[in-house]
């Protein structure tokens, strides 16, 4: 009797220990969010639309800008973490990117709320050169390796 209480209560803390044990956090991402768009669009193809479809480009753009260009110096497509990037995940550290991460969710989160409540007032020709210009911008960054000296 004696034998099966030990066992059962060895039993219970090593089930109890493999709970509790530590799970190594996964690492945070530089880029979170959207990073990317399904489709360029022309002149052309943005006059068809009705300014409520060049609205919500307009913000699916803006969201993918948000995310990538102030981290283009680190990494210009999402998954890239500190640890692939040879950065220590120190507390402190990890601390930075949490706050960067959630500054750029409330910026967003903002920006899209003033969106939306002031931009149907835009005209649709600025709207369209927008999204272009916006556009134009994102093409750039398959060549942003080019900029970078060897």
């Amino acid at each position: 009797m004696k034998a099966k209480t030990t066992l059962l209560t060895l039993i219970f803390f090593m089930t109890l220990s493999i709970g509790f044990a530590q799970n190594k956090k996964k690492s945070l991402k530089l880029i979170d969010g959207k990073v990317s768009i399904s489709k360029y669009h022309t002149l052309d193809e943005l006059r068809n639309f009705s300014k409520g479809d060049l609205l919500t480009l307009y913000i699916q753009r803006i969201e993918v800008i948000v995310n990538i260009l102030p981290n283009i110096a680190f990494a210009t497509k999402p998954n890239v973490t500190m640890a692939s990037l040879g950065i220590p995940e120190t507390k402190e550290n990890i601390k930075a990117l949490e706050a960067n991460l959630q500054a750029s969710t409330e910026y967003f989160d903002s920006t899209v709320e003033f969106q939306k409540s002031i931009l149907p007032y835009s005209d649709s020709r600025d709207l369209i050169a927008a999204i272009l210009f916006y556009e134009e911008t994102l093409k750039s960054l398959h060549t942003y390796n080019d900029f970078k000296a060897e």
